[in-house]
């Protein structure tokens, strides 16, 4: 079993900026791929950015077309902790933010609020 705890949300305008955090537990984090993604109101959860290990102590980060070059992914395996920090936000940014792990099992934890204002 793992858990989840996503923090850093809040109310920025457009153009700000800000750090969501996901502690985990678990004994094996660096094993885990971990993801960011979010739902919009009326819309569909979209994949937003992910960190998977690619080697060694390498993993390899994708994100989605509309956050390239104002999202990055990193993590801590020592904190058990992934992060994102979001730059430029936009508007259309607002949404619940999940981080998820994918250890076997896709775990989710329960979201934090971003709100761009105009």
């Amino acid at each position: 079993q793992v858990q989840l705890v996503e923090s850093g949300g809040g109310l920025v305008q457009a153009g700000g900026s800000l750090r969501l955090s996901c502690a985990a537990s678990g004994r094996t984090f660096s094993n885990y791929a971990m993801e960011w993604h979010r739902q919009a109101p009326g819309k569909e959860r979209e994949f937003v950015a992910g960190s998977r290990w690619s080697g060694g102590r390498t993993y390899h980060a994708d994100y989605a077309d509309s956050v390239k070059g104002r999202f990055t992914i990193s993590r801590d395996n020592a904190k058990n902790s992934v992060y994102m920090q979001m730059n430029s936000l936009k508007p259309e940014d607002t949404a619940i933010y999940y981080c998820n792990a994918r250890a076997g099992i896709v775990y989710w934890g329960q979201g934090t609020q971003v709100t761009v204002s105009s």
